[in-house]
């Protein structure tokens, strides 16, 4: 009996390392979860190869943002390698979604936001059912992203903030955990490879 596809998940946009293989209907066979900082060039590539024990996966899905620009290379970089040399398939997911994914299952809408520096922060709302997208990604100031987001729970590293400033709501400071990526529907998940960092880098060329 021929074994079952494995799908192989990680996301390093935040201080979280995690890592997950998945099989096609969404059961976790096995997943990673670490807090981490900085350390994701050090940690990310031995945490799935102790996950994987000798096995290649059928395909990859990476976070790619928005959240940590150094943190978002690292992954990127790392997925783009691995689907080279397994030759498998490759896709991106929204890291905000898989962010409010990763809360607890409920109904109504969901908001996820992440400390993005600058005291801003990176906001996306969603359906907390379907998973689905009911607004874009923005990069706004707290009082800015109160006046905008009306979910009634606000989950991530930014969840305080905004709802500190919205003087409403509930907020949750969890971090995404790739088990939950086949929970997003597949237009979150099967994004281009390439980092949303809905804002510019701070560093910026020297003028000639």
């Amino acid at each position: 009996m021929e074994s079952l596809p494995l799908i192989l998940a990680f996301d390093t946009s935040t201080a979280a390392c995690t890592a997950a293989l998945l099989e096609p209907d969404g059961t976790v066979v096995a997943s990673r979860d670490e807090v981490i900082g900085r350390g994701h060039a050090e940690r990310l590539v031995p945490m799935i190869n102790e996950m994987l024990d000798g096995h290649v996966p059928s395909r990859i899905l990476v976070g790619v943002g928005p959240g940590s620009f150094t943190g978002l290379r690292v992954g990127i970089a790392a997925a783009h390698g691995m689907a080279i040399g397994w030759r498998v398939p490759l896709a991106g997911m929204n890291s905000l979604a898989l962010l409010a994914a990763s809360a607890p299952p409920g109904e109504g809408k969901i908001a996820a936001a992440l400390s993005g520096g600058h005291g801003e922060l990176f906001v996306q709302s969603f359906d907390r059912k379907k998973m689905s997208a009911s607004g874009p990604v923005q990069n706004l100031s707290p009082q800015a992203a109160a006046m905008k987001v009306d979910a009634p729970l606000v989950v991530g590293t930014g969840a305080d903030a905004l709802v500190e400033a919205r003087h409403s709501g509930e907020a949750l400071a969890i971090l995404p955990s790739a088990s939950r990526a086949l929970n997003l529907p597949e237009l979150l998940r099967m994004l281009e490879c390439k980092p949303i960092y809905a804002r510019a880098p701070d560093a910026r060329p020297k003028a000639a």
